[in-house]
């Protein structure tokens, strides 16, 4: 069996080596790695594949930025390609990037079975392109993969055959188990280059074009963290554009008790999120990972599609109301803290679960 694995940004990769390793384990399964070059990431380096255990990809299509309709039809354009010529017999896809639904489409159309990894996950709000790759995709998979038990009951609303679906739990957080002591090292090291204490911080992590590309509500954001950090420092690593944004605000001005330092590598900014006193963020993967390290999550966003980082986890929801925000960091610095839970299967097994699907019942997914 020939399984190829498809990948396009760096979260991606995160949730395919747990799984990869796991499959290797198994006997008469070839993979074959394809990075679509869709998000280019200077972190991506020797060190960054060793840590995660995980080979180079065996190709890079170089794709580069450019708008959706390009991306997805660039992408398309190339596997199409490489697909007739390997003729795999299972195409693996993760998250919800335009990788994803590019591979999903020419999957369809050449009659390759196609496995989703991070299926059913639905925030209901149809502008986000996001949104339109993870229903298309859950919609044309052989196997779907969930992470927890609201994917499935999503898909199984959605029409979906239950016999395609499958509860693994979060496979980025094998990732996080398997890295988390490494980084735990790092600590003296991270902390003297900041001058920060232990849960005396909050780490901040924006980069969705509603909150960074709306020069109102980015300067809204940094108002608040400006009053955050008169009462506790507050970290932000921040990516150039967004810097040139927030350079653009007029009459903007960035408080001494806010570091903005360049974006981190993985391993460097897991440690910082763990000891963190709470992270603000409109990312999906650091509602999970905070979920997990128990770390009180504040997401500028109005919706999310891991709802169980909010029912179950340490998440809370804050919109575009920078008022709630400084209220909640007013409650955590207090001590008034948010107790989550560990969502069901978020064990470190999961790439090992899914492998065990595969394996169960290959002669199923060859038919």
């Amino acid at each position: 069996m020939h399984i190829i694995h498809i990948v396009g940004a760096r979260p991606n990769f995160m949730k395919a080596a747990p799984v990869m390793r796991a499959i290797n384990d198994m006997k008469g399964i070839e993979q074959t790695l394809i990075h679509t070059g869709q998000h280019y990431d200077a972190n991506m380096s020797d060190i960054f594949f060793s840590q995660l255990g995980m080979k180079r990809p065996d190709i890079n299509l170089g794709t580069g930025s450019g708008s959706h309709a390009f991306q997805t039809g660039q992408i398309m354009i190339k596997l199409e390609k490489i697909f007739s010529e390997l003729k795999p017999d299972m195409v693996f896809v993760y998250g919800d990037v335009n990788s994803t639904l590019s591979a999903s489409l020419v999957c369809a159309k050449q009659h390759i079975k196609l496995a989703h990894v991070e299926a059913g996950l639905r925030s209901f709000d149809r502008t986000m392109p996001e949104e339109i790759n993870r229903i298309v995709t859950d919609s044309l998979a052989d196997v779907l993969f969930t992470p927890s038990q609201d994917g499935n009951e999503n898909l199984i609303r959605e029409g979906v055959s239950p016999g395609k679906i499958h509860m693994v739990g979060n496979v980025m957080i094998d990732t996080l188990i398997r890295l988390l002591p490494e980084a735990k090292l790092l600590w003296p090291q991270e902390s003297g280059k900041y001058q920060i204490q232990r849960k005396g911080y909050v780490m901040v992590t924006l980069h969705r074009p509603s909150n960074v590309d709306d020069p109102d509500m980015l300067g809204r954001i940094i108002y608040a963290l400006n009053n955050i950090s008169r009462k506790i420092p507050v970290l932000f690593p921040v990516h150039p554009r967004t810097r040139k944004r927030i350079a653009g605000i007029p009459g903007i001005r960035i408080s001494d008790t806010i570091k903005l330092i360049e974006p981190i590598g993985y391993i460097e900014f897991l440690v910082l999120q763990s000891e963190a006193s709470s992270v603000i963020t409109d990312s999906g993967g650091i509602q999970e990972e905070t979920t997990f390290l128990g770390v009180p999550c504040l997401t500028v966003r109005e919706n999310t599609e891991r709802p169980v980082t909010v029912t179950s986890g340490t998440n809370i929801l804050i919109g575009r109301d920078m008022e709630k925000l400084e209220s909640e960091v007013d409650n955590i610095i207090t001590g008034n803290v948010r107790k989550g839970s560990i969502p069901q299967l978020w064990d470190g097994f999961s790439g090992k679960r899914i492998a065990e699907t595969i394996c169960l019942s290959l002669n199923n997914f060859l038919e």
